[in-house]
């Protein structure tokens, strides 16, 4: 065996260099499996400006294999093909992507086959379609006829080198690198290339479920940002909303295999940049001193949103836009989507909960059924049958008056009479609403005691199912207007359920439910946790306090018998009768104040289970005020996470289970497992 191997090795060593067609050691691959050529599978990405720089994303793959049908075709230049949900549309003879129901600079779209790892953050960039068509042939040649090392240049001038399969590099040029007359083996460090986008590491969703069961309209609140990475309303609601898919698919699971649910659609809806587009910006700028330059712009791009609100000019462009915003983008929806039955609800969190609040509590519930009714620019009429004051006073027999009302131009609105009837045009028994004035009206008799700001607050075109309020401040808002107490009785004239959510540190938030019952103290519904049960340390809380409290009853009733034992020692034994009267009495004092203390512990489940509080008929009978469960590093420094726990609900899963589940409830679909 050793003659063997000695004389391999003398043949080895006596022809060192490889054949021309040949392959070095680290590029030794099967070149039988290699020979067979088989085309790449594409895949679409979009381009997206992040953090001042490009970053590409792929479309999911159902999206995806439309585009890529699309543009198999043949019929691509004027073909508009709808992704992510209906949300975005693809232009594919421009290669741009345009959002549809909010303003967003379209990006650029690519169909991408080859790719090579970036600088910095080692991600993968597709190069553009033509050239990856030039790397295309150059690749299919080489396999066929099993030519490697073949050299490519980009239109940047850069060397691409196909050494083999599983090996091409990219080396990017350096200045001057042509005046010396380097080799591109020395021009920087080489870039890996890879071919098809399986070759790359990459998240690709499979998509979302093409039925839409329930669309929700998401209000943001005070200034442009909406977290602490300073991301817009619209990636926030994004990330709200895969929050919900992936719940989806965990606790709606049998619903799901049964087809009996899709999804839900959430769209943002954006006041800030119409309000901050008027102009007031250019008229603060010039008041605003110059010192502390950046505090200053902040105050002036968020906290001032506040004021605008209190402000009765602003306010109305604030109110008109959010209720525009919601119109438009629901006869749009409308549109895309002819086939949605579902009904439709409002969330809004900090400022843009209370301006729904505000807008709710002014509509009429005249609408009736009209927003089932295929003929939508009917609804714009705003009360388009109400009676004339002529007819008024013909049906209370007071048609003499008309002339005097007619020549002192005395009107409906004048007269304060211009308000929703007990009786809607759809039929519908309105006599359980209150008055407004029980409440606060809009501007047909506006209660100004009250101490809201005089505005018309427009219609919406639909009635909403739910209303979610996240870290709102509705509660203050309403006791600074000076409103003390909401009437039991009252209700939203067009909403029938209303959740007030909120994380338990949030300094924004405020409870709802002692302005409805003002003379009990009780504590607010506790949300599950998205996995069950309560947290950990929630639960070691309640366990700690439940045994301290046994301890501390046990350790006092032990010494209190202690106590009377020895005071009664030194009596007389005339007074025997007298002492034994009061032990008699002495244990069934005692057997009473355990009672009382079992009384004091024993009503924390049964407030959890069914809870005997009635909070109004705001959300139906039901409790209005929700609390998350902070988390364990959230419990040791609580001023340390409030601007964050304001901030938590777009990525809570605790908050986006409750709001799925309430939702889905109205159609009769419950969790697979009740959360407790």
């Amino acid at each position: 065996m050793s003659s063997v191997e000695s004389q391999q090795e003398q043949s080895s060593q006596s022809d060192p260099s490889p054949s021309p067609n040949s392959c070095s050691s680290f590029e030794l691959v099967d070149m039988d499996a290699g020979s067979l050529y088989e085309p790449v599978s594409p895949h679409w990405f979009y381009c997206k400006i992040i953090d001042s720089k490009e970053t590409w994303i792929p479309f999911n793959s159902q999206d995806s294999q439309q585009l890529e049908e699309a543009y198999s075709s043949g019929k691509d230049y004027n073909r508009i093909v709808p992704t992510d949900g209906g949300r975005y549309d693809v232009h594919l003879g421009e290669r741009m992507r345009y959002a549809v129901y909010w303003d967003e600079l379209a990006s650029e779209v690519r169909r991408c086959t080859w790719f090579y790892k970036g600088d910095k953050d080692n991600k993968y960039i597709p190069y553009s379609e033509s050239f990856s068509q030039v790397l295309e042939e150059t690749y299919m040649l080489a396999v066929t006829l099993d030519e490697w090392k073949k050299k490519l240049e980009s239109p940047n001038r850069e060397i691409i080198i196909l050494h083999n399969p599983k090996l091409m590099v990219h080396y990017q040029p350096v200045a001057g690198s042509d005046e010396w007359g380097s080799v591109p083996a020395e021009q920087g460090r080489p870039r890996t290339v890879k071919r098809g986008v399986e070759n790359i590491s990459v998240d690709i969703h499979c998509g979302e479920p093409l039925q839409i069961d329930h669309l929700v309209f998401v209000v943001h609140g005070i200034g442009p940002a909406c977290d602490l990475r300073f991301r817009s309303i619209v990636q926030c609601v994004n990330d709200f909303r895969s929050v919900s898919l992936n719940l989806l698919q965990t606790h709606f699971k049998k619903a799901q295999e049964n087809q009996q649910i899709g999804r839900v659609e959430f769209l943002p809806v954006n006041w800030h940049s119409p309000l901050h587009s008027t102009g007031v910006d250019v008229d603060l700028q010039r008041i605003t001193l110059p010192s502390i330059n950046r505090l200053r712009h902040f105050t002036n791009d968020t906290i001032l949103d506040v004021f605008f609100y209190n402000s009765p000019t602003y306010c109305q462009t604030i109110v008109d836009t959010v209720a525009s915003e919601m119109n438009r983008i629901y006869i749009l929806f409308l549109q895309r989507n002819p086939n949605f039955k579902g009904s439709v609800s409002i969330a809004g969190h900090s400022l843009g909960s209370l301006i729904l609040f505000d807008i709710l509590t002014n509509q009429k519930d005249s609408l009736g059924d009209t927003d089932s009714e295929k003929d939508l620019p009917s609804i714009f009429m705003d009360q388009g049958d109400t009676p004339t004051l002529e007819e008024d006073l013909k049906k209370l027999q007071l048609s003499e008056f008309f002339s005097i009302f007619e020549k002192e131009k005395i009107d409906k609105e004048a007269l304060g009479v211009n308000r929703p009837t007990p009786q809607s045009p759809a039929g519908a028994n309105m006599s359980n609403i209150p008055k407004e004035s029980e409440f606060y009206s809009s501007t047909n008799g506006l209660d100004v005691g009250i101490g809201q700001v005089p505005v018309k607050y427009p219609r919406l075109i639909y009635k909403p199912e739910i209303f979610f309020a996240f870290g709102s401040p509705i509660g203050m808002f309403l006791t600074v207007r000076g409103l003390k107490r909401i009437d039991p009785n009252y209700r939203f004239p067009t909403c029938k359920g209303f959740f007030n959510i909120y994380h338990p540190f949030d300094p924004v938030a405020y409870r709802i439910e002692p302005m409805v019952v003002p003379g009990m103290e009780f504590e607010p519904m506790l949300i599950p946790h998205h996995k069950g049960r309560k947290r950990m340390h929630l639960e070691l809380r309640e366990g700690l306090t439940r045994m301290s409290m046994d301890l501390k009853n046990n350790l006092l009733g032990s010494l209190r018998m202690a106590w009377k034992s020895f005071t009664r020692a030194p009596y007389p034994a005339l007074q025997a009768s007298e002492t034994a009267e009061e032990t008699e009495a002495e244990p069934e004092s005692n057997s009473e104040k355990p009672s009382d203390v079992n009384t004091e512990e024993n009503p924390v489940p049964v407030k959890e289970e069914a809870p005997p509080i009635h909070v109004g008929m705001l959300n139906g009978g039901q409790r209005i005020d929700y609390v998350l469960q902070e988390k364990p590093i959230e419990s040791f420094n609580e001023y340390l996470f409030a601007l964050q726990s304001h901030l938590c609900y777009w990525e809570s899963e605790d908050t986006v289970l409750l709001v799925l589940k309430e939702i889905y409830q109205t159609q009769g679909i419950f969790l697979d497992q009740p959360l407790q």
